[in-house]
């Protein structure tokens, strides 16, 4: 089935189409962001059962961009008045109150040029199974709380299991003079994380999540997920600390797409090209990882959480290769970013919701896969690691140094795994050398989208990574 656009948005569309018109005659270029998206979050352990209609993505209100004499300015509403003339009143006050305080402190502005508005109509709805707000919600906390019941019965010395789920339905809208774009999709994502403690008394943890550009069908995944929980767990309680040093270590998917979200997701957002907060400004056209590294980045990558077909700012998204075969051949960038460096935005202008700012965002940021089998990889390692298990990480930008922790990593001794797990385990290292050390890539690929992404501490949004499995060598603790 298709993913209704919203009925909402639409009934709107003549009365912003209206707006445009009317903000038009006081500005040089108008446009609306509309958003209503619809969706819940759900998480059952035995300690707590919350469920919510509401999500990092679930929201309603619109946002005006207007462009005068070299300044961009906006404007966030929720309700949309019958009479559009005096919304517009409204809008121009406000914004000419901001225009004239600036001009009284005198306050530097970045002069950009006015966005084009090239002719476009759009209307996009992707495919799904089933729809997050026709979900029956008893249904689901009885099969999560049956499940994390099992949890705590199957794995071993299981304090907890929990079972938590997000499901959104998104409906966007963009509206220029030239442009009329509406888009409407289904993401969904879900994790099975369990807590037990070991001999030392220190809690060890167990998860793994399933997601995709799709309904709540999704969801009958974790029932897999669940069932490989004990094995994980037990090796968790097993594991031991590791030596630090150098290893050859061989990445599984989710730590290749951590690498490519920290290493070079964060460190080509042009954005911070523009506020010289990025070292790869000055590496463009320039190796920065061996042949075996080409990375992808952009919403039709794959079809992930955050496939959209066109951005924030009415862009349509893109797939843009940033590195191909260890060369860096550009960055990813919104409109506005775009036009201060004399380039074309990417389609990768995001917004935390409609009453926050747009700034370059990744979106799907992929290594390509390679012509080896895993295999061939632990077969080729004297001593080293092959890592799983994402947690988090972190990048410097302007120094290109990076940290990744992962939950374990099973040892590797002359091409054979020995059945020694450490745990946990912190790569750091600095960007080129990890890049430019990968020697080896498997033909398969995978991408993983749970959880989301801040721009500093802050500006949360979707995002998905992933790739083959990579061998390279990095500095373990």
């Amino acid at each position: 089935m298709k993913a209704p656009f919203s009925a909402y948005l639409d009934s709107l569309s003549p009365s912003l189409k209206t707006l445009v018109g009317i903000l038009g005659k006081s500005f040089e270029y108008v446009s609306i962001l509309s958003t209503d998206s619809v969706g819940f979050t759900i998480s059952i352990s035995q300690r707590s059962k919350s469920v919510s209609g509401k999500n990092m993505t679930t929201e309603r209100g619109n946002v005006v961009r207007v462009y005068r004499n070299g300044l961009y300015s906006e404007y966030a509403f929720n309700e949309v008045p019958e009479n559009m003339e005096l919304l517009a009143e409204s809008i121009k006050n406000e914004l000419n109150r901001q225009f004239d305080i600036m001009a009284k402190t005198g306050t530097r502005i970045y002069d950009t040029p006015v966005l084009l508005d090239e002719p476009l109509e759009l209307f996009v709805e992707k495919e799904t199974q089933r729809l997050p707000e026709e979900e029956d919600m008893k249904r689901l906390v009885d099969q999560f709380s049956a499940m994390s019941d099992c949890g705590v019965h199957t794995i071993p010395r299981a304090l907890d299991c929990r079972i938590s789920a997000s499901s959104t339905h998104i409906s966007k809208m963009f509206i220029s003079e030239n442009r009329f774009l509406r888009q409407s999709y289904v993401y969904t994502e879900g994790t099975c994380m369990a807590y037990a403690p070991s001999d030392a008394g220190e809690i060890k943890l167990a998860y793994k999540g399933v997601s995709g550009c799709c309904g709540p069908e999704v969801l009958d995944g974790l029932n897999d997920v669940l069932a490989n929980m004990p094995k994980t767990m037990e090796e968790m309680l097993s594991s031991e600390k590791i030596v630090p040093g150098e290893y050859e270590i061989i990445t599984d998917p989710g730590i290749s797409g951590l690498i490519a979200h920290e290493a070079f997701g964060h460190g080509v957002e042009m954005d911070m090209f523009v506020k010289n907060r990025a070292l790869g400004a000055e590496y463009i056209g320039k190796r920065v990882g061996s042949d075996l590294c080409t990375m992808h980045e952009g919403a039709l990558c794959e079809e992930s959480v955050t496939a959209f077909v066109f951005d924030d700012e009415g862009t349509l998204a893109g797939d843009v290769t940033e590195i191909d075969h260890g060369i860096l051949k550009t960055g990813i960038c919104d409109a506005l970013s775009a036009l201060r460096l004399g380039t074309k935005p990417t389609g990768n202008g995001k917004r935390e919701s409609f009453s926050h700012k747009v700034y370059t965002r990744m979106t799907n940021t992929i290594f390509d896969s390679g012509e080896n089998t895993l295999e061939e990889m632990i077969a080729s390692v004297k001593f080293g690691y092959l890592l799983e298990g994402t947690e988090s990480g972190m990048e410097d930008p302007k120094h290109w140094g990076i940290q990744c922790i992962m939950s374990r990593g099973y040892e590797i001794k002359d091409g054979v795994l020995t059945g020694k797990v450490v745990s946990p385990v912190v790569m750091t290292g600095y960007v080129p050398d990890l890049l430019g050390g990968i020697t080896m890539a498997s033909t398969d690929r995978e991408v993983e989208g749970n959880g989301g992404c801040g721009k500093g501490h802050k500006e949360w949004v979707k995002v998905a990574d992933g790739g083959p499995y990579l061998k390279t060598k990095a500095r373990l603790g």
